[in-house]
């Protein structure tokens, strides 16, 4: 009799795995083109600038759709939306593979970028209400985890596949990854037991107008846009730096470079414990210093201190992101869920612009100029965490466990 009883123990961790599964699939997808940017702009023929809009009108898909989707799983339940958005955002990326041209390309990418809020918007949310209690902390760790290690294997992927097989081989691949992915999440992710439908949109909507009169909430969510734009614009237009001379880096090798995302699974629960210790802006002021300092390698004509560089600066990047996603909450003292909402729709508008406006910036000066650019948004950045707190402002551990969320 009770052989045929379920095991939590089996449960539990098949809960993990899915919710890894669901970080991992939809990374997986968002910036597989960043290696591929150099030989796109071969094969179509198009300028620097033009090859750049395959990521940012993933995230700009991304920011539009955000709020929409947020408010939809209010009404309709979380796992409702996360399941049938994995399944979705498989068709987009095996249409990519028939893309005729840059544009088209574009098109599938863009929609694509539409799908991914379905989860990351509401995965948060289903974890808080599903989790609730001593687990939350490991279940949002195998989320993390899985967002940052798809974040790397969708670009080795890309790269190794297009470099050895086929650039349309590469979109096939990780459809088909990401079909698996939904397929599990489909039958793993427990069912929401705690949701509790939205019957009233006229208050999310008063919360969100108070959200937009709070200064330090604002100054925290330019904060998030600063951070993906300078993510982003770094790396995308720094693979074009290293397929140049004296580099000649292939599409493989430039997927390999981002093994440097790795180090997210180990700076992000330190960033944490730092923060928690030394507050608020001097982890700000350690996150520019990392940032800083990584840029200043890349102008090496040396790769090793060029890959050592890229490692400082993503560092300094996943602090930042930690940081402000804690803040985010603290600011806005309650109806964080839109507050979270805020932040996640102009963060990814960030890496739009990021992506598309430092074109013009490579387009005129090269990588010198972009390294420049994106230092300056770093010290702007910094500059918006100084408005965004208190000098002698501490952050209660209990919001940094409510507060996690994943570039």
């Amino acid at each position: 009799m009770n052989s045929s009883a379920p095991n939590p123990d089996r449960s539990t961790s098949m809960s993990l795995i899915a919710v890894m599964l669901a970080g991992a699939c939809t990374f997986l997808n968002v910036y597989c083109t960043q290696p591929l940017l150099p030989f796109l702009r071969r094969l179509f023929h198009a300028s620097e600038l033009q090859v750049s809009l395959t990521v940012s009108a993933t995230t700009f898909g991304v920011a539009i759709a955000a709020p929409i989707v947020g408010l939809m799983a209010e009404r309709i339940g979380r796992k409702k939306v996360i399941v049938p958005a994995l399944f979705w955002l498989t068709v987009p990326t095996l249409l990519a593979a028939t893309s005729t041209g840059i544009w088209s390309m574009v098109l599938w990418r863009f929609l694509q970028g539409i799908c991914v809020p379905g989860i990351i918007a509401v995965m948060i949310a289903y974890i808080g209400e599903e989790f609730s209690g001593i687990n939350v902390g490991s279940v949002m760790a195998s989320y993390v985890t899985g967002t940052v290690f798809g974040g790397f294997l969708g670009r080795f992927i890309a790269g190794l596949v297009a470099t050895h097989w086929h650039w349309r081989a590469a979109f096939v691949v990780i459809g088909v990854i990401n079909l698996c992915g939904a397929i599990a999440v489909r039958q793993w992710l427990p069912k929401a037991r705690n949701f509790k439908k939205a019957e009233d949109i006229n208050a999310t909507l008063n919360d969100m107008r108070m959200h937009l009169r709070n200064p330090r909430l604002l100054a925290t969510v330019a904060m998030g846009f600063g951070v993906l734009f300078s993510l982003v614009g770094a790396f995308t237009y720094v693979n074009f730096y290293l397929a140049a001379p004296p580099f000649h880096l292939s599409s493989a090798a430039l997927g390999t470079i981002f093994c440097v995302y790795l180090l997210g699974l180990i700076i992000t629960p330190l960033s944490g414990r730092f923060l928690d210790r030394s507050g608020f802006r001097n982890t700000a002021i350690v996150a520019t210093a990392f940032a800083l300092t990584g840029l200043a390698c890349t102008l090496s004509q040396h790769l090793s201190i060029v890959i050592v560089g890229l490692a400082l600066f993503s560092s300094g990047i996943f602090i930042y992101q930690a940081a402000a996603t804690v803040q985010t909450g603290i600011n806005a003292g309650r109806a964080r869920s839109s507050a979270a909402g805020l932040y996640v729709t102009l963060y990814y508008i960030g890496g739009s612009v990021g992506a598309t406006a430092l074109g013009w910036v490579w387009l005129w000066r090269g990588w010198h100029a972009c390294v420049a650019a994106i230092a300056v948004a770093s010290l702007l950045t910094l500059v918006c965490a100084f408005l965004s707190s208190s000098p002698t402002e501490r952050i209660p551990a209990r919001v940094v466990t409510e507060s996690a969320e994943v570039s």
